[in-house]
């Protein structure tokens, strides 16, 4: 264990954002150097509040089983290669997890029960950002080859989990992507603030060193149809995300300057790198209204933030969630509390219970509001209350309202059914009804967090190595496979 006492010594602290008025000027990363390096004046104490609790908790909180405890004792005693070597035996990625993921970990962290939890996230990429600096994070190079092939479609975190451990376990692993770069959200979903490109690049070299192939600007379904790819490869994993986004249904959604979040963001994403695009859609100097409150929802905030919009406003359906634990959900599940993002620091209007229910526009075409009415949730039935409604000023709509499935014509020519919330159907094990076809990530369980989709492409492959070897070596999250799958 780390400190003893460590839990009643220290006070939590967090890794240290840069200040608001110098980071809304840039797209580097909120923290100074990386997450990782602000964390390393308090590491030590930080790591040592994690106690000797007889069950450790944060274990069940993590779908992937990070080994919390191990790690934060060994980032105490000083022992960084060891405690990367534990920190990687159940993360491909900690890097993207670090900074990406909201951590359920935190929230079942036995000192939180009585005190500020352990500060796990910030330990984690702690651990493996100084890993990288020093050159600790090498290619792991099989020394065997099994001559089976697997062609993974999607190069988000469940397919690079997937395509890393099954090369790893010697097969011919090709992961097909249709953008002109791998990374899937990774690279255009995800602000260059919350992670810089350079972070996932250096881990995708590191995977074609290992012997991964990546086709870009393939798409399954157009360049390659289902049947023929079921043909060339031995097995097929379907890790594509859900990328069909919920649509506004109302009078004036087909005004100009309304768009779904992700053609927002994936445009921003190619400018704060240095690409070229034509026709960008920007907020520079206008009135923008984000409809959603999630973390798709905070990174068009932060976008638009950044690109120097005059007025940003952000609509959520639900009412304003409780600032701590609320009683129905006691210790330790993840609750629904008032989440800060760094995005929500630096500006903008957060309006809860608000329902579209109109967009407006002028004679030309383009929209100049969107009129809204206040609701109400009683006995799980949403009310609008009578005479709410007000018009609010809009030049820019931006649809973060989540994602509804996977695309069905890819899935249809793979043979793939889907359920009623049009998801993949699949497995306990990933498999379909379709010969030697898997699915894991949102396209299976629906919209989720990033460490979900990792634990689920480590799982896929697994079974996916299993399949094609008879058995396998490779770990299988528990997590992962304690959750209904779902038909």
């Amino acid at each position: 264990m780390a400190d003893p006492r460590g839990f009643m010594k220290y006070d939590r602290k967090s890794a240290t954002r840069r200040p608001v008025n110098e980071r809304i000027h840039d797209w580097k990363e909120v923290y100074p150097g990386t997450p990782g390096r602000a964390l390393l004046p308090i590491i030590s104490e930080q790591a040592g509040r994690c106690m000797d609790c007889g069950i450790p908790f944060c274990h069940t909180g993590c779908p992937l089983g990070n080994l919390i405890p191990e790690w934060n004792d060994l980032v105490w005693r000083g022992d960084w290669e060891v405690a990367l070597e534990r920190l990687h035996a159940t993360n491909n990625f900690p890097e993207f997890t670090g900074r990406l993921c909201p951590a359920p970990c935190e929230d079942a962290c036995v000192v939180a029960i009585a005190d500020e939890a352990v500060t796990i996230k910030n330990v984690e990429v702690a651990i493996i950002d100084k890993g990288w600096d020093d050159h600790r994070v090498k290619p792991q190079l099989t020394e065997w080859h099994t001559g089976s092939t697997v062609a993974v479609i999607g190069s988000g975190p469940a397919g690079l989990a997937a395509a890393q451990q099954l090369t790893r376990a010697g097969h011919t692993v090709a992961v097909l992507e249709r953008d002109d770069k791998p990374g899937g959200l990774l690279r255009y979903g995800i602000p260059e603030y919350k992670m810089e490109k350079s972070v996932l690049d250096r881990r995708l070299d590191q995977m074609k060193d290992e012997g991964t192939h990546f086709k870009c600007n393939v798409e399954v379904g157009k360049d390659i149809t289902g049947a023929a790819l079921r043909a060339r490869f031995d097995a097929v994993i379907v890790a594509t995300g859900a990328t069909v986004p919920r649509e506004l249904e109302v009078p004036g959604r087909q005004f100009h300057g309304v768009h779904h979040a992700m053609e927002y963001l994936t445009q921003a994403n190619r400018v704060a790198v240095g690409e070229t695009v034509r026709d960008q859609i920007c907020a520079a100097g206008k009135n923008v209204i984000i409809i959603g409150g999630g973390d798709t929802g905070n990174d068009c905030l932060g976008t638009a933030t950044r690109q120097g919009a005059k007025t940003i406003m952000q609509l959520e359906h639900n009412v304003e969630p409780p600032v701590a634990r609320a009683p129905h959900e006691p210790w330790p599940t993840f609750p629904r509390i008032l989440r800060v993002s760094p995005a929500n620091e630096e500006g903008g209007e957060r309006v809860f219970k608000s329902s579209t229910i109109e967009v407006l526009g002028d004679e030309d075409g383009n929209v100049t509001g969107i009129k809204i009415i206040e609701v109400i949730r009683e006995n799980g039935v949403n009310t609008a209350v009578e005479g709410s409604e007000q018009i609010l000023p809009a030049d820019l709509v931006l649809l973060a309202m989540g994602y509804t499935g996977p695309e069905a014509d890819l899935l249809e020519q793979l043979g793939v059914p889907t359920n009623a919330r049009t998801h993949a159907v699949r497995n306990a094990d990933y498999s379909t009804d379709a010969e030697g076809v898997f699915v894991c990530g949102d396209a299976g369980r629906g919209q989720s967090l990033i460490v979900w989709a990792i634990a689920e492409g480590r799982a896929a492959a697994a079974s996916v190595d299993k399949y094609l070897s008879g058995s396998s070596k490779l770990p299988h999250p528990v997590a992962a496979t304690a959750q209904p799958i779902g038909h």
